[in-house]
């Protein structure tokens, strides 16, 4: 008795808010209690009745879709066909088999079905050929972001692209990096004209090494493959001829013209090394003698230095005796070959060029009879280490591009006359105003 009491006063002396008492949830309602309820609200407004015939309709669907199916292949056995297949010849059709009754084509798929849209920058792509090669890859559907800082290229080569949602055009020196994200990376950038390399020939070195290293950087960053355009002064004034790809020049280091031909040869040098280094797709292009549309009116080449002086009434000035020698391919065989060498599977270095040879002074009668006839010819000293001939060997770029030229000097020529006719006398009225 006395533990029993002493106990229950030590339960009075601790207060109300220490003491633990035990946790108890709340009963939860038996599940059988629940259940008429829910069959209850099923029964209610028809709901269980519009549940069936959900069911039902859905299940129909299902059941006979395979047969509709096989009855709508029936009444249209190539309705599935795409509209584009429609050309193909009855041979062609007959290599289409099919699995679970859909088509599959067996043959040769027409050019251009299925193609993957290309997202494609094309650095000097403002300029005479860098313009002419944006018209075919945006005309085959491809999207073209244009890098120029205007040294030689012109807006007005490209004008006619502005507003198209597929063409974007970027005032940038090569020189400084730039971050972009495409497939393909065709790198044109650089003074091409004796004129205008020679005017800054440091900025053209940089330009070619620089220029070159930056596109390359970025062609290894975004996994694109990379297109040089290097040229035919690579091989300097040549010991060999016609020039093979395999001829390792004949070039003076230290001359005026250096800067140009070394800077082209240190490119491609850059361009083999990323491929090696760095798993790098590349492709070279040696370029040789191009003429066409949208060429700089006073640019130091001789197919524009005739024209532009023809027009003008002016003497075609030829250096040294005329004797030396050049092959012209029109333009559009050259962007061609620029596409035809991206498209391929084989790096280079491959000769793009006409391999139709003609001496300065077989070059002025041609231009004579295209624009005037009485027009005259001066003589003036020959510029230091201008090469003596120059042709192409094209026998690679035949066998493993299937490329090229096709267009003549007589067929191309007039087309170029009467753009530069047209800039000219645009040119002059501008002057009189």
């Amino acid at each position: 008795m006395k533990l029993h009491k002493q106990s229950s006063r030590r339960d009075e002396e601790i207060p109300n808010s220490q003491i633990s008492l035990p946790y108890s949830p709340k009963t939860l309602k038996h599940p059988t209690r629940s259940l008429p309820r829910s069959i209850n609200y099923l029964l209610k407004e028809q709901r269980l009745l519009f549940i069936l015939i959900g069911i039902l309709i859905g299940s129909t669907f299902f059941i006979f879709q395979p047969s509709l199916s096989l009855l709508s292949t029936s009444s249209e056995p190539h309705s599935s066909i795409p509209r584009s297949y429609n050309a193909l010849n009855h041979e062609s059709l007959s290599t289409i088999s099919s699995y679970n009754n859909v088509p599959i084509f067996k043959g040769r798929v027409p050019v251009g079905v299925g193609r993957k849209r290309m997202r494609i920058v094309v650095t000097g792509g403002a300029g005479f050929v860098g313009s002419h090669l944006v018209d075919k890859l945006i005309k085959r559907g491809d999207d073209v972001i244009v890098i120029d800082n205007f040294f030689t290229g012109r807006k007005e080569n490209v004008m006619h692209h502005f507003g198209n949602p597929r063409f974007e055009l970027i005032r940038h020196d090569v020189v400084e990096p730039i971050l972009l994200e495409v497939d393909q990376i065709y790198h044109l950038a650089c003074p091409a004209s004796p004129v205008h390399y020679k005017y800054n020939p440091v900025k053209t070195i940089k330009t070619n090494v620089m220029g070159t290293l930056n596109m390359l950087g970025l062609a290894k960053r975004i996994g694109a493959r990379f297109l040089l355009t290097s040229t035919s002064e690579v091989y300097g004034d040549p010991l060999e001829h016609p020039q093979k790809e395999t001829y390792w020049g004949h070039v003076n280091p230290i001359g005026v013209r250096s800067c140009y031909d070394e800077g082209k040869r240190t490119a491609e040098t850059l361009t083999m090394d990323y491929h090696r280094g760095a798993g790098v797709e590349v492709r070279i292009a040696r370029i040789f003698n191009t003429y066409g549309p949208r060429m700089c009116l006073d640019d130091g080449r001789v197919v524009s230095n005739f024209v532009a002086q023809a027009i003008r009434n002016q003497p075609m000035t030829v250096y040294g005796d005329g004797k030396q020698t050049r092959s012209f391919q029109y333009v559009s065989d050259l962007v061609d070959g620029l596409v035809a060498l991206m498209e391929g599977e084989h790096i280079g270095p491959f000769n793009l060029g006409n391999p139709g040879e003609f001496t300065m002074l077989e070059l002025a009668e041609v231009v004579k009879e295209v624009i005037d006839p009485s027009a005259k010819i001066e003589f003036r000293a020959n510029t230091a280490d201008d090469p003596h001939k120059r042709k192409p060997d094209i026998s690679k770029a035949k066998e493993l591009l299937n490329w090229e030229p096709k267009v003549p000097l007589r067929e191309g020529l007039p087309l170029m006359v009467n753009d530069f006719r047209n800039r000219i006398l645009n040119e002059d009225e501008g002057k009189e105003n």
